[in-house]
């Protein structure tokens, strides 16, 4: 185990002082089932729904809205006492704990009798996910060496990206195949949401076994928790938290609408081609799957650009491709051609979508990790997620009823167009508040 003074070489990757590689081990296994079990919820959503509720499809968009907006205004409310919690009694109970609120809520979610259950199942999921995003956050900014951040960042991205492609693709395919092996499709979206349960409880157990105890400083640097309260506030008078904050109002935003609104886009487009509700669910899936995949291919390119350049700079360019990828839904009428297939076109329109959400949020997170002093990081980015929940909240509830009443492109073009003001933001930082340059890397 290294000592509190010294560091540990992770392949590339020069880890924090104290930080073991059975920590960092660890911390891969969870980050790559983290934002996966977190967003399968919505692309399942769909199917609960349109199989166990019978839901019309015109009433779908604005349900999915109001469902987010309840989650995150509930989670308005948990972000800076998660992030308290985690300075007070360390990252990894609270990631444990998350774990496990997250699989309870797959439990439950297929049995819903209404939408009205669904709203209170959401509680349940709203805690989980306040604990698992902001401990994910958290320690994403205690691991590595500040050198190594960038690199760090893009590789949680990528694990993050991965582990939503492989979750969502295997339980979005899975109510079709075990239809075909004679269960109803009411029971195969029980059998799918317990599946999911199982792999919730497991990322907790071995996250109770392997992350790093404690909290990633000494007692006598403890803040009070009065000061925790007022530190995320305060840190904003930093113009580079600042744009942080604004950063992650839409970084997350553009997670959760990708999430949302195009597994519904496609689902629905599907339905209204003609396909089985087991057919279009899983096409709505893949084309949430193509956004991750390209999210895959990206990360390990925009991680070590980030870590070349001043963090500012690289986050007005990561604004950029995002615009670019939301505003590219306007070239698509529907997601499938004739033959219910993606184009070159739709193809080319989800990669840009993947491609802006990855860089949008590795940009953001690198900010902030870079500025972020250690006793308080809890409640910074408590409050750095808070931002992102309010980004969530505002978007889903405008962007579900313009899906609904306007077009299926109405959230995306909002995103796209938060993107361009923020990507002017972040050049006037990078103006009047630039930071000092990064050490240089150790050679070996």
């Amino acid at each position: 185990m290294p000592s509190q003074d010294t560091t540990t070489k992770f392949g590339h990757l020069e880890l924090a002082p104290s930080i073991s590689k059975g920590n960092t081990l660890t911390f891969f296994y969870a980050a790559f089932f983290s934002i996966g079990l977190i967003t399968f919820l919505s692309i399942g959503q769909t199917y609960i729904l349109n199989v166990h509720l019978g839901i019309p499809e015109n009433e779908q968009g604005t349900i999915s809205g109001n469902l987010v907006v309840w989650t995150e205004l509930i989670a308005l409310l948990l972000f800076i006492p998660a992030g308290i919690l985690m300075d007070r009694i360390g990252r990894r109970p609270v990631y444990v704990a998350g774990f496990l609120l997250i699989g309870l809520t797959y439990l439950l979610y297929p049995f819903a009798g209404s939408v009205s259950d669904l709203f209170m199942y959401r509680i349940i999921y709203a805690l989980g996910m306040v604990a698992v995003t902001g401990a994910l956050s958290t320690v994403l900014v205690d691991y590595p060496a500040e050198r190594s951040r960038g690199k760090m960042v893009a590789l949680i991205g990528l694990l993050n990206g991965l582990g939503i492609v492989i979750t969502n693709q295997f339980f979005g395919s899975l109510p079709a195949m075990l239809v075909t092996r004679g269960m109803s499709e009411v029971e195969a979206g029980i059998a799918t949401h317990a599946g999911v349960a199982v792999i919730a409880t497991l990322a907790a157990i071995v996250c109770a076994g392997g992350l790093k105890k404690g909290v990633p400083f000494k007692e006598d640097r403890r803040p009070k928790l009065a000061e925790l309260f007022t530190t995320g506030l305060k840190a904003a008078r930093n113009p580079r938290i600042l744009l942080s904050y604004s950063a992650a109002f839409i970084a997350r935003g553009d997670q959760s609408i990708n999430g949302t609104f195009i597994s519904l886009w496609g689902m629905n487009a599907g339905i209204a081609m003609g396909m089985s509700y087991d057919d279009a669910f899983w096409n709505g899936t893949l084309i949430f799957i193509i956004t991750q995949v390209a999210a895959l291919v990206w990360a390990p390119l925009v991680g070590p650009f980030i870590d070349r350049i001043n963090r500012v700079s690289a986050l007005a360019v990561c604004m950029l491709l995002a615009m670019l990828g939301n505003l590219s839904v306007l070239l698509l009428d529907t997601p499938f051609d004739a033959n219910g297939n993606l184009g070159t076109i739709g193809y080319t329109v989800f990669f840009l979508l993947g491609i802006g959400q990855i860089s949008v949020f590795l940009g953001a997170q690198s900010l902030i990790g870079q500025e972020a002093p250690a006793n308080k990081r809890g409640s910074i980015l408590g409050t750095f997620n808070i931002s992102g929940a309010i980004g969530i909240l505002i978007i889903a509830k405008v962007g579900g009823n313009l899906f609904d009443s306007m077009s299926p492109q109405a959230p995306f073009v909002i995103v796209g167009s938060i993107n361009a003001l923020l990507m002017l933001f972040s050049i006037y930082v990078r103006i009047v508040a630039p930071h000092k340059p990064l050490p240089a890397t150790h050679t070996t």
